[in-house]
């Protein structure tokens, strides 16, 4: 009974932030904005058995649209951020001037150790490495070619062509990035044969912030790369669901589940990596079922217990929230 008062309590709180960040004239840097966004991710970082899956329609609908706040937000942070470093001569000098530039550090170096543990067999590391949806400020890029994959080619896709101009500017004045570090302004549903030149590609959390869009970049990811290729994407877990769209096994057709891994400290997105299934995706149910399992049973949580399902007598749903 008292985890479920917490739940309570939990989603008055968000939805009291939502309602509040919705009353903003606009989402740059400011000191309301960056109030009330710090108020909202120290609202979802604590350890919560929270199913967003039982929320009422309405929660469900608040958290879809605070998703696409967060992604707004978080644009114009790194663009903000990533003009104040490009005016230094050498910009990859301050990167500790961004915020939350530690969080990065943390998160690569995950992503780095979850990669090899998978990428080992190989015996090797990747050589061409793709990450979609890299914005203005490239951090994830930037940390893994600078200490973690020192060898590797990185090409940074981003559908728009002013965010790719700022990130590039970053790494230009760096000898060494500067060549390894290739920017694209594409869509990456409109990017094909490519894909297959890749070892890895990682997907930011924000590509398809909603669900359905979501899947139909996978399923595009699917179709074309190549056979054994890895796919590392962020997805979020426990009340961290307010903040970042959610990726579920059954959901990521024509890959193999390698691992999910939830953190618990202040590092906000899960991370999932897979294998791209050599054998093409089959429109049969019949074997759609066999690939949802194939992912459900391959995942290995490596830190927090997945929620419980409660699929039935939900009290939360009985709750009255403000409507919009």
């Amino acid at each position: 009974m008292e985890s479920l008062q917490k739940e309570i309590v939990l989603v008055q709180k968000v939805c009291e932030i939502y309602h509040k960040i919705s009353k903003l004239d606009n989402l740059k840097p400011s000191k309301d904005v960056d109030s009330l966004f710090t108020e909202l991710v120290r609202t979802c970082i604590p350890p919560s058995s929270i199913n967003i899956s039982t929320l009422p329609a309405n929660i469900q609908e608040i958290r879809s649209k605070l998703i696409r706040l967060c992604g707004e937000a978080e644009g114009h942070l790194e663009a903000h951020f990533s003009t104040i470093l490009g005016s230094f001569p050498n910009p990859l000098d301050h990167l500790k001037e961004f915020p939350y530039y530690s969080n990065y550090l943390k998160l690569s170096r995950l992503e780095f150790d979850i990669l090899t543990e998978h990428y080992s067999a190989f015996g090797e590391a990747p050589k061409r490495l793709a990450f979609v949806g890299s914005g203005p400020l490239p951090l994830t890029s930037i940390v893994l070619a600078s200490y973690h994959l020192k060898d590797t080619i990185f090409h940074n896709y981003d559908i728009d062509s002013s965010a790719n101009s700022m990130a590039s500017h970053l790494v230009s004045s760096d000898s060494d990035l500067s060549q390894r570090m290739v920017f694209h302004t594409a869509n990456i549903m409109d990017v094909t044969d490519e894909l297959k030149g890749y070892d890895v590609i990682f997907l930011a959390a924000l590509v398809g912030v909603d669900i359905d869009e979501k899947v139909k970049v996978i399923d595009h990811l699917a179709k074309y790369m190549a056979p054994d290729a890895l796919l590392m994407l962020r997805s979020a877990h426990g009340a961290r669901v307010f903040l970042y769209p959610v990726v579920e096994a059954q959901q990521l057709q024509g890959f193999e589940v390698l691992s999910v891994f939830h953190p618990n400290d202040d590092v906000i997105n899960s991370v999932v990596i897979s294998r791209k299934i050599a054998d093409p995706v089959n429109d049969d149910h019949g074997d759609n079922h066999h690939h949802h399992q194939l992912g459900i049973e391959s995942v290995m949580p490596l830190s927090c217990k997945y929620c419980e399902f409660q699929a039935f007598n939900n009290p939360l749903g009985q709750m009255k929230m403000i409507d919009n």
